[in-house]
Order: structure tokens, then sequence, then C-alpha cells
């Protein structure tokens, strides 16, 4: 009797291993679970950032130098950029959504063809992330709280027509004001005539030089990107401009629209 007793105790005695081992085994498999959605949020998140990445790409959101880094893939050793996606946008490698354009020669074009109006200030031209920004200013090519590009501005716009087009690059028209208000019979307010302005640009460009319409569009962004400070005349007359932005290159240099749809099975 004495040895069933003894017996029946040890075997309570070790029924806590059977929980525990249940616990560490439930436990292990919580963190494999864990894990592993750890793992499938990682690439959904990466699809999302290269998805707005290129979006925004189009709208010149990229701040800093030119090169853009897309989605960083994790290794061993920490973060670093996928060199597949790094892209540098001065010489002509490809982008979502086209090719950026070289703008190392497309700027030396263009100040070649418009070397008098930079030195009168009424062009000014820039590189950004995005590509080369082209600075019409209201001087010489709008009359004041007017949307009609002036003779000599739709002959200066010819020459920027001619280096641009036919060169398959995508074209934004941005149209800026100064922080004072306009009321004038036309226009009620600097949104009108900045859109007004960006307006006129795009359908010279698609009615007098040919432009695809398709390749082209036009912003109006009123008094709220300034480039210089409107506290001064200096500054407004800086910040009254119509910007035209080169964005991208629809196909690689001599390839033809055709020949990539047929490329990619279209």
């Amino acid at each position: 009797m004495s040895r069933r007793k003894r017996a029946h105790a040890h075997a309570n005695h070790e029924r806590w291993l059977v929980s525990y081992a249940d616990f560490i085994t439930l436990l292990f498999a919580f963190f494999v679970v864990l894990y592993a959605s750890a793992q499938v949020d990682q690439k959904k998140l990466q699809q999302v950032s290269a998805a707005i990445e290129g979006g925004f790409s189009q709208l010149g959101a990229f701040p800093g130098g030119g090169t853009v880094m897309l989605p960083a893939k994790e290794t061993k050793t920490g973060m670093r950029p996928e060199p597949s996606n790094v892209v540098d946008l001065a010489h002509g490698e490809k982008v979502a959504g086209g090719y950026s354009p070289d703008v190392t020669v497309l700027k030396h074009q263009l100040e070649e063809a418009l070397g008098e109006e930079i030195k009168k200030h009424e062009i000014e031209m820039h590189v950004t992330p995005e590509g080369l920004v082209v600075s019409l200013r209201e001087v010489g090519f709008f009359n004041s709280g007017d949307a009609t590009l002036l003779t000599d501005g739709q002959n200066t716009l010819t020459r920027i027509a001619t280096v641009l087009n036919e060169k398959g690059f995508h074209i934004r028209v941005e149209g800026h004001t100064d922080n004072k208000p306009i009321h004038n019979t036309r226009f009620n307010s600097n949104w009108e005539l900045s859109t007004a302005r960006a307006t006129e640009v795009v359908s010279l460009l698609i009615e007098q030089h040919g432009f695809d319409p398709s390749q082209i569009s036009a912003a109006g962004y009123s008094q709220y990107r300034p480039i210089a400070s409107n506290d001064t005349e200096e500054g407004r007359q800086s910040n009254r401009r119509v910007d035209i932005v080169v964005v991208a290159r629809t196909n690689p240099p001599g390839t033809s629209a055709d020949a990539t749809r047929t490329a990619v099975g279209q």
C-alpha cells in the first residue's frame, strides 16, 4: 500500500511538465506566425512604397539631389538600397513610367536657343531631381493680370518647342503668381490667373507646335509655391512665372512607341 502511494505521488509531481511543454510549443508557434506576418507586411510595404515613389516622381515631390532611392531591401547588415532601383535623373536612365531626359544636354541646347532671354532674366533654368525646369518670367511673356502670351513670348516659346518637340518628353506646365490678390473682369483670384496662363502655354504647344496632348499637362498653383520672398518687389517678380517642367521620356532614345508596344506584347 505504501509503494502504490509513492508511485502515485511521483506521477503527480511530473504532470506540470506536460503543460509547460504545451505552453512552450504554443509560444513558439505564436512567434513563427508573427515572423511570417512581418515578412509578408514587408513585401507589401515595399510594393506600396514603389508605387508611391513612381507616382510622386511625376509630381516633383522628391527633395534633395538628383538621385532617387526607391524602397530599400533589408539585409543582415541593415537597410540598403536595391541597386536596380537607384535612378540618376541626369543621365537618361529608366524611371517609373518612362525615361528621364539627359538634362545636361537638354539644358545646353536650350541655353543656346534662349541666350538673349536668359541675359535679360526673362528665362531661368534649373535642374531638379525630377528633371529640367524652364521658368518663363511674367516680364516678356504676359501683361500684368492677363493670361494672353505676348508676341515676343510666343516667338520665344517657338524656340523652346523646337528643342523639346519630337523628343518624347513628358511636359508639365505650371502657372505661379505672387501673393497679391487679383480681381478684374476676367480673373477673380490668383488660382484662376495661374491656371489660365499654364493652359495658354499648353494650348500653343499642342495647337501650333504639334505636341502630343497625352504627354503634356497644365497646373495652376497660385501663390503657394514661391521661389522667392513676396516681401520684396524683386521676389514677387520671380514668383510670377510659368514653369515648363521636362519630366521624363516615354520611350528610350531611338525607340519608337510602336516598337516598345511590340516588345511588351501589346
